[in-house]
């Protein structure tokens, strides 16, 4: 990586910036600045996504146990994201640079303008030396419009902002093949070539009240940025210089995973910008015709629709054995994908009242998982 680095999104977990005391850390947060200050002297671009938000709320108010209340999570999100972007705003004026803040929901990410404005965002900033930190807007957030974690939304950023490497600071070294905290014996993997149903396996989440995610939502990240081209690094946040050994001395001190060939902007869109809405079960023909021939969704191979979802909405296609074939945008509603389940394309007019396509999901609105 030393050498072709050009531009690195750098995702820190609540668990890299909490001290001995389980509190939001400004040395950790001046340590990072300088750690960015000496990469930045490379030429080299670094957009931070920071956690923390709702760890600083709790320490404001004195709560010890993450509520499970939504809204309760808000209103600390909402406390805890003040004192969090003055910390970085101190500790990175201290070493000389500005920090500009962005909160984001899905919603940003799945209106392709507002995705065009944000794109347009981070380059500005970058351009002016300015270093974007990013947060998911958890004050307004709720469910259908969740990133989830800060794994998965640094990931998308990675994705947005054309980035070569995302790098996440993890609590952990990288990934084992056991459990490191109950088995002594478990031994780092430094490099994973394809994230497969084995590699999953070794993941598992994190106890933490102050964080969110694990290892799950890590791999979760690394696939996403590698089917965009982009490699993933998973280190140990705390240890000395490791962003600069990284990035600038291109060390591997904990896992890196290889990235596939880049898919087109379309098709990432189709991906991960899109909240799956629910799914459809196809028959053998049907996956064959997908997975071995390149054909669009026929209502023909379809045998039902599971979950309510409109035209246009993105829809997983699964076959008979639960297994997730593709992600593609539908022509049809599941009432009407339900009513034209098994027919040839020509009588979909006939039983509707109307045709929208000869296909449930054209093959250039699909992307294979």
């Amino acid at each position: 990586m030393k050498g072709k680095t050009k531009r690195v999104v750098l995702k820190v977990g609540t668990s890299v910036l909490i001290d001995r005391q389980r509190r939001i850390s400004a040395d950790k947060i001046a340590d990072l600045a300088r750690q960015i200050k000496t990469v930045q002297e490379d030429g080299i671009d670094v957009i931070v996504v920071s956690s923390g938000a709702v760890a600083c709320g709790m320490e404001t108010l004195n709560i010890k146990k993450k509520p499970t209340e939504i809204e309760k999570k808000q209103a600390l999100a909402s406390i805890g994201q003040v004192l969090l972007m003055k910390m970085y705003y101190e500790r990175f004026k201290e070493e000389g640079l500005s920090v500009g803040q962005i909160l984001l929901t899905h919603e940003d990410i799945k209106s392709k303008s507002r995705c065009l404005n944000l794109m347009n965002t981070i380059n500005s900033l970058l351009n002016l030396k300015i270093v974007p930190v990013i947060n998911e807007n958890d004050a307004l957030s709720f469910k259908e419009i969740k990133f989830g974690d800060n794994d998965n939304l640094s990931a998308l950023i990675a994705q947005i902002s054309d980035a070569d490497l995302l790098l996440l600071l993890s609590d952990v070294k990288g990934l084992y093949d056991k459990d490191p905290a109950s088995y002594s014996e478990a031994r780092l993997i430094k490099e994973v070539e394809r994230i497969d149903e084995d590699i999953e396996r070794l993941a598992f989440g994190t106890k933490s009240e102050k964080s969110v995610g694990g290892m799950v939502s890590k791999l979760e990240a690394a696939k996403k940025a590698s089917y965009y081209g982009i490699q993933t690094m998973i280190v140990k946040g705390d240890e000395k210089d490791v962003v600069i050994n990284v990035i600038k001395k291109g060390e591997n001190p904990g896992t890196l995973f290889h990235a596939k060939k880049r898919m087109t902007r379309n098709k990432w869109w189709t991906a991960f910008a899109f909240k799956v809405k629910g799914k459809v079960l196809v028959d053998q023909g049907a996956e064959k015709a997908i997975l071995m021939k390149g054909k669009s969704l026929l209502p023909s191979g379809v045998l039902k629709a599971e979950g309510e979802f409109t035209r246009g909405e993105c829809v997983e296609i699964e076959n008979q054995n639960g297994r997730i074939l593709a992600k593609g945008i539908t022509n049809y509603s599941s009432t009407d994908i339900n009513k034209i389940k098994g027919l040839k394309s020509v009588d979909i007019e006939k039983k509707l009242g109307y045709k929208y396509a000869e296909e449930i999901i054209h093959r250039n609105n699909m992307v294979m998982i």
